[in-house]
């Protein structure tokens, strides 16, 4: 297996993270507003006889003025062919080998892959284990996608359907959309989780010459009032949903549950064919995940993080 790093353009990087349906982490994009918040990224390009095998981006952290380092590979790599778990174990060496830091240095991986034989990796340099997600394929039809629903979860849509709630898609434009960052950071100021910076999402959302390409907010409303919302990051063909609040009134009426239906219709709109749901959590936020849980997605627990 050979690397190069930080050789190729975000065209070609962009065209196979696409093509696979690839995390958000692993995004040209995501790097790039990484870079501009003064983090330090990697990107590696791995090829065997001159054929590309994977893609993986890493995100820095220095320590000691420098010294030493922290590089870590968070959902990926991204697998361009299929490898045996033998090349797969290959290519995180060459990686982990080659990579261009301080001896001083640890490598960490987090797959977007299940624990098993195929993984690559061996379960004694596994450092934490892996969080949990849902996966909804967003290429089934909508009367397939309604079918697939929890019965309960499918009585809160039509609730919300025939309820004084309306829906509205938010513009692309900061100014649109902030007042939905500001709620979800006093959320996550009030339960104690940490999320990406505000500046992040002003950054992704211009990061590509179409920003309704990179970004989609949706509000409901009751009367002239905002209940709830849902921002959605796009990333190629997939997206991941990484904001979600609503209030007493939305929570009551089930706006969620109408707004990520009307989600789901814009972005099968723009191209997108699975959306990861985010995290889910069963003891600290059983609530939320049962609501993810309940929309027929797949849930996978990933493998972990390995050094």
């Amino acid at each position: 297996m050979k690397v190069t790093w930080d050789a190729i353009d975000a065209s070609t990087w962009d065209a196979h993270h696409v093509r696979t349906g690839a995390a958000l982490q692993q995004d040209w994009a995501y790097g790039a507003c990484m870079k501009t918040l003064g983090v330090h990224v990697l990107r590696g390009w791995v090829t065997r006889d001159g054929e590309p095998v994977a893609l993986a981006q890493f995100i820095v952290r220095y320590f000691a003025g420098q010294i030493a380092s922290m590089a870590l590979c968070s959902l990926g790599p991204v697998w361009l062919t299929a490898l045996t778990a033998k090349e797969k174990e290959q290519t995180y060496l060459a990686l982990k080998k080659t990579i261009p830091l301080n001896k001083l240095r640890v490598v960490l991986f987090t797959p977007a892959e299940v624990q098993g034989a195929d993984l690559g990796l061996s379960a004694w340099r596994r450092v934490m284990t892996g969080q949990s997600t849902v996966m909804l394929d967003i290429t089934q039809s909508l009367p397939d996608l309604r079918a697939g629903l929890d019965k309960r979860w499918r009585h809160r849509l039509g609730g919300a359907e025939n309820s004084e709630l309306t829906v509205h898609r938010v513009g692309t434009n900061p100014g649109q959309y902030r007042w939905l960052l500001d709620a979800d950071m006093q959320q996550r100021e009030q339960r104690g989780l940490l999320g990406l910076p505000l500046q992040f999402f002003d950054l992704y959302a211009q990061s590509r010459q179409q920003p309704s390409k990179n970004i989609l907010t949706i509000r409901a409303d009751i009367g002239r009032d905002r209940v709830a919302g849902m921002l959605f990051l796009i990333h190629g063909e997939a997206a991941t949903y990484q904001v979600g609040w609503t209030n007493d009134v939305g929570r009551d009426q089930h706006a969620h549950n109408l707004i990520l239906w009307h989600g789901i219709q814009e972005l099968q709109a723009r191209g997108v064919r699975v959306l990861d749901l985010g995290g889910v959590n069963t003891i600290r936020s059983a609530g939320i995940a049962r609501f993810k849980m309940s929309t027929g997605g797949k849930v996978i627990t990933y493998a972990g993080s390995y050094f």
